[in-house]
């Protein structure tokens, strides 16, 4: 039973992690930025900078993260990057400066990047190496219920406070969080063996296969990042829809907490590969049901596809790199991020130079929704490559 229960502990700083870093210090800015546009005088390519900045303190977190290969030292820097994660909350509600902010910015790219990559690697590290199954979809149930907290609670605020209290307020609820994710994470366990004495080995996967991964989840960024960031401000735009935004955001938020567990599920029938496939496709209805459709079914049928698809992607492909590397999974994970990371910068300059020169953000989930296809293409071709490689081991053997 005790054993039990410290599986659901470890499991707990994770979703703790993900909810501050991801959905407090990362995302409380998505439903908080028409507030921002319209109290601080935050203009439309402004808002569009400071999430590519955020987007660029993510990247350098995932360099970071592949650089690593020490589980102390990524301990180390996942605990400062929680307590960072709970300042740059902070210091959005402090000045309406813009360099402030941007700073702000950064620095909680880069503990979002502590979160997602060396909590997840670690969390990972520490469900192989005491033999259980190596899944995250519980794990990443902590992205969807940030952003549905985050969303129920500006929504619920915004009826008595500005957007600078509101950071405030999303500050003492990080200073919450981040106890029990320091707190519930065990310092990692540096030995090569799991629990019951077998030895880990890496098993990674061909130069070809790493290589399209990489050019198909940067597709994949591009796609996730646009709606992410911009679907309060888009909803908001659409004609009959003005205000509506932040219920767009809980909808993603309330689908994507069950998701990764879904996928999880999908996997195990159909295999990853097969899965990411199926949640590709899906996320391009989802990402063009608000332009498409319109209205409100549009936008919140648009919402709960998107929301219970981009998680879900992000989780097979964390847990595919863990499998891949299970003595050192933050290290595929961190590549991968970066090409994804890479795309999360584009993604939003491009939205917000669409928005800057048509007046709208639509014209940015067109962008997003081909970019998908692409991806889907190429994930079509990682199958072909995967088959090919397994024969090719085969014969070797």
């Amino acid at each position: 039973m005790d054993y039990q229960i410290q599986r659901l502990k470890v499991l707990g700083a994770g979703i703790f992690s993900l909810m501050l870093a991801l959905g407090v210090a990362r995302f409380a800015y998505t439903p908080l930025l028409p507030l921002m546009q319209a109290q601080a005088g935050l203009g439309l390519a402004e808002g569009g900078w400071l999430a590519a900045i955020n987007y660029t303190g993510y990247l350098s977190g995932a360099l970071l993260a592949a650089s690593i290969s020490d589980l102390v030292l990524k301990d180390r820097l996942y605990r400062i990057g929680m307590v960072v994660a709970v300042l740059t909350t902070l210091m959005m509600g402090l000045t309406t400066d813009f360099t402030v902010w941007a700073v702000s910015r950064y620095l909680a790219g880069l503990s979002s990047a502590a979160a997602m990559l060396l909590g997840t690697g670690l969390i990972l590290n520490w469900l192989i190496r005491h033999n259980h199954r190596h899944e995250l979809g519980i794990h990443f149930a902590g992205i969807g219920l940030g952003i549905a907290g985050c969303s129920v609670a500006v929504a619920l605020m915004s009826l008595w406070l500005d957007w600078r209290a509101q950071w405030f307020v999303f500050t003492a609820i990080a200073c919450v969080l981040l106890v029990p994710a320091l707190r519930w994470l065990p310092a990692p366990d540096t030995s090569g063996l799991t629990r019951s004495g077998a030895p880990m080995h890496d098993d990674p996967p061909s130069p070809l296969f790493l290589r399209i991964f990489m050019a198909s989840y940067f597709c994949a960024g591009v796609g996730f990042v646009v709606s992410a960031t911009f679907i309060v401000a888009i909803v908001n735009r659409l004609p009959g829809l003005e205000g509506q935004g932040s219920w767009s955001f809980l909808a993603i938020g309330l689908a994507a907490m069950p998701a990764c567990i879904v996928w999880d599920f999908i996997a195990r029938r159909t295999g990853a590969l097969n899965a990411l496939i199926l949640a590709a496709v899906l996320q391009i209805v989802g990402i063009l049901l608000p332009v498409v459709v319109g209205g409100s079914l549009g936008a919140i049928a648009g919402a709960l596809l998107f929301g219970g698809t981009f998680v879900g992607m992000v989780s097979l492909v964390l847990t595919m790199a863990g499998r891949y590397y299970p003595t050192r999974p933050a290290k595929m994970m961190g590549k991968m991020t970066i090409s994804y990371g890479v795309a999360q910068i584009l993604g939003p300059a491009v939205t917000g130079w669409l928005g800057e020169t048509f007046g709208s953000y639509a014209g940015g989930l067109w962008f997003a929704a081909a970019m998908m296809g692409v991806g889907t293409v190429l994930l079509v071709l990682l199958k072909i490559v995967d088959r090919r490689d397994a024969q090719a081991a085969a014969g070797v053997a």
